[in-house]
């Protein structure tokens, strides 16, 4: 039987691993918020469907790790980090940066900050 307590907190080292958070991780996973929030609370145990959903979203996480802690986590196949930054990423950041620097210089106002929101729920703040 999966132990909830235990469980939760190794979803939570998931969700940590892959810098998500927990909505933007239900999101991926294709479940309600709500349903990781009770999970990761105890209130809730996790359904055979949940587990399947984080096991075909993430295939480098191990099932057996997932339910009672035994195995690695990452896979010993896979112990790469987490994605890093994709090229189109890096080039919008440098872009966004160029532009403050432009806009702060043509004009007698200066931009204190962007927020860039993505669809995942995650976001980027640059500040000047």
């Amino acid at each position: 039987m999966v132990n909830n307590e235990d469980f939760s907190k190794r979803l939570q080292i998931v969700i940590d691993y892959y810098g998500e958070t927990a909505s933007s991780f239900a999101e991926k996973i294709g479940v309600q918020r709500s349903s990781i929030s009770h999970i990761l609370s105890g209130r809730n145990k996790p359904s055979l469907e949940f587990i399947l959903k984080i096991l075909s979203s993430f295939p480098e996480i191990e099932l057996y790790w997932l339910l009672n802690g035994k195995g690695t986590f990452p896979s010993s196949e896979n112990k790469s980090a987490p994605k890093k930054p994709l090229q189109k990423e890096i080039e919008f950041e440098t872009e966004v940066k160029k532009v403050v620097k432009e806009s702060s210089t043509q004009n007698d106002k200066e931009i204190e900050r962007i927020v860039i929101f993505y669809s995942d729920g995650t976001f980027k703040n640059f500040q000047n």
